[in-house]
């Protein structure tokens, strides 16, 4: 069994936090609101010096030679910042999950049973390269009354740091309690260590990066895990596709923005549109730059003169999340045979159906393990803005206790209020 591992500073954040989540579960919807607006105000009018910390951030990195995937992560543009900065708004502008009544029950005896939705209490982030997510994490956790504990990786410490200061100091000048929201940086393996153990404060930790945090928390941690995934995510061009639709959905999915959960990594298609769909689809992802791996169907209805050449797949293509302009592309005999194929290799995720055929689309919508299951829709759209939830703290691809975006709903649990005129059990 894990023990706790103490480190005092991580215990006053810890414990600073636990005190804050109290008087943040009884605050008014108002309050939460004014509080959120006016870190987004600070973070506006900290613009500046968010940028400059990201410069130097980027500088840094590029010259510890950073791979360009986790470079993109890590930069910070003015429209990044500003679409951050209105997601907060949003967030604001949003009905609040607290003290929503799930269920009513009156019992034979008189009792009257809620369960009423409430906050989880301390949220921590764990996150790699994403500044921004300082913010969407932040405004997501309190809006749903927790407190949350912040931790970013070494190669974001300025940003991250410069927008956690903007905002903390703008939230505790509307009144919100002191700890309500902390970055804890530094400290390396061990200050994880001791922050995945802290057990008795934190109620959820949501790590949101790659498998090397996955495996190190896993094998410390004993406050609950919420794991921000990978994906590994699949376009299916069924028989019945148009196939102008599927060519434009697939490239989409594949090419919208390629380091991204949410793209796709795989493409199947069905042996009696593959030759009439393949060799235009092929041809248009080579243009956008897209290096394919193909099996040996997709290889024979290939064009010759793709550029980059494509390459053979081999069996560890259908199980890599690439997060980069590579794309697996197969043959598959049926659509039962592509959902046995995406249930097996993908990581349940997001995948799409592209499909003129209900009866088709709505077999792979229900058989396909995934948290998110499309029919003529790109991939990309797996999101909490695009789904309407404001910002999200990452897309789950656990079944408890949430499931895809990662919102305000799934920022609380509940718990049962009743209500009596002095019943006794006898």
């Amino acid at each position: 069994m894990v023990k706790n591992i103490e480190l005092p500073w991580m215990e006053k954040i810890c414990l600073g936090a636990r005190e804050a989540s109290y008087k943040m579960a009884v605050l008014e919807t108002a309050a939460k609101n004014a509080a959120l607006r006016a870190m987004a105000t600070a973070l506006a009018e900290s613009r500046d010096a968010i940028l400059a910390a990201n410069a130097a951030d980027l500088v840094e990195a590029e010259e510890k030679g950073t791979a360009p995937q986790l470079l993109d992560r890590l930069r910070l543009t003015e429209a990044k910042l500003e679409g951050t900065i209105r997601g907060v708004r949003e967030v604001a502008d949003l009905p609040d999950p607290v003290g929503e009544e799930l269920e009513r029950t009156a019992r034979p005896n008189g009792l009257v049973i809620r369960r009423v939705r409430v906050p989880l209490g301390v949220v921590a982030i764990v996150y790699e390269a994403r500044p921004e997510v300082s913010a969407d994490a932040s405004c997501l956790a309190l809006k749903a009354g927790n407190a949350v504990i912040l931790r970013g990786s070494s190669i974001a410490r300025r940003s991250d740091g410069a927008i956690t200061t903007a905002a903390a100091s703008a939230l505790e000048r509307a009144g919100l309690p002191a700890g309500a929201l902390q970055l804890a940086s530094g400290g390396g393996h061990q200050a994880l260590a001791a922050l995945a153990t802290r057990d008795r404060d934190i109620d959820l930790l949501i790590p949101r990066g790659g498998e090397s945090l996955k495996a190190a928390l896993l094998k410390v941690a004993t406050v609950p895990l919420l794991f921000a995934a990978d994906g590994n995510c699949h376009v299916y061009v069924d028989a019945a596709a148009d196939p102008e639709m599927a060519i434009e959905i697939t490239i989409n999915s594949k090419t919208q923005k390629v380091a991204v959960c949410n793209a796709a990594e795989t493409l199947l298609v069905h042996k009696e549109i593959a030759a009439d769909f393949l060799p235009r689809a092929l041809r248009a992802l080579a243009e956008r730059g897209v290096e394919l791996r193909l099996d040996q169907r997709a290889r024979a209805l290939a064009p010759a003169d793709l550029n980059p050449p494509p390459k053979d797949a081999v069996a560890a293509d259908w199980d890599t999340e690439y997060l980069a302009p590579i794309l697996a592309v197969g043959v598959v005999d049926s659509l039962e045979a592509a959902i046995a194929h995406i249930n097996r290799h993908g990581s349940h995720h997001s995948d799409a159906i592209v499909t003129a055929d209900e009866r088709a689309a709505r077999t792979f919508q229900q058989s396909v393990d995934s948290a998110a299951v499309f029919w003529n829709a790109s991939t990309r759209f797996t999101d909490g803005n695009r789904f309407g939830m404001g910002a999200e703290m990452g897309i789950s691809t656990q079944k408890l206790h949430a499931r895809g975006p990662i919102g305000l709903r799934e920022l609380c649990s509940y718990k049962f209020v009743i209500d009596g005129t002095g019943q006794l059990v006898s």
